[in-house]
């Protein structure tokens, strides 16, 4: 099947995309660092199952290119993004791409598009000491410290989004030397109790790499019940 190419003009950026496929519509949005070829196992599954998955390069990864920018940014260009497709869209971010789908959806014609959300891996509010002692042991954030500092500072807002929405949310866990700590989850469930939480025990923080098929089978049920609920409800 063609893929079909997407550029959408940010003034500052063209955010480069692709997407295949027919069905209800995945955004498949990369952790920082990566870039959208890293959804590319998990959209071959996506595919085969009747979704739609549309990935992009976020600014600063891949072809996008340019600097890292700011959540605000990254949100917006995650708005550009849904509002490029036909909805309802689900929202798969994972780690950073996570953090910008949340603060994207506190636009409410955002989150009328949604269909629901998944976190991969990530919670709207990080513990701030823990994930820097995380990524200092990873080797990671070198050449990023405004952008995590932008993102460790806005976990109240972050978390008052996710208390709020009306928006179906899943977290995925990675099993092995992840961030995300029972804490975490705890206090994620406490703002939003309808969130649910599974893990894939055999996955790091990057989920997308260590178990692909696991977590597409994790997106295919979720995604799918989102869908049918989306077209009864229209």
């Amino acid at each position: 099947m063609t893929d079909v190419e997407f550029a959408i003009d940010r003034d500052d950026v063209v955010l480069r995309g692709t997407g295949t496929g027919r069905g209800p519509t995945v955004l498949l949005l990369h952790a920082g660092g990566e870039r959208r070829q890293v959804w590319d196992p998990v959209a071959s599954v996506l595919r085969h199952h009747g979704l739609r998955p549309v990935a992009f390069d976020q600014r600063g990864h891949g072809e996008t290119g340019g600097p890292p920018g700011t959540l605000l940014e990254l949100a917006g260009d995650v708005r550009a993004m849904i509002a490029s497709l036909e909805g309802p869209v689900a929202v798969v971010g994972a780690s950073l791409g996570g953090l910008a789908a949340v603060a994207a959806l506190a636009d409410p014609s955002t989150a009328d598009k949604m269909s629901g959300l998944v976190l991969v891996d990530v919670v709207p509010d990080p513990d701030p000491a823990g994930t820097r002692s995380w990524l200092d042991r990873q080797g990671l954030g070198a050449g990023r410290h405004a952008l995590i500092d932008d993102l460790l500072g806005r976990g109240p807002e972050l978390r008052a989004v996710v208390a709020a929405t009306d928006v179906p949310v899943v977290l995925v866990r990675g099993g092995t030397d992840s961030p995300v700590t029972d804490r975490d989850a705890s206090r994620l469930l406490a703002a939003n109790p309808r969130v649910r939480v599974t893990s894939i025990p055999d996955a790091g923080h990057l989920v997308a790499r260590d178990a692909p098929l696991a977590l597409a089978a994790i997106i295919v049920e979720t995604t799918s019940q989102w869908a049918d609920a989306a077209a009864q409800s229209g």
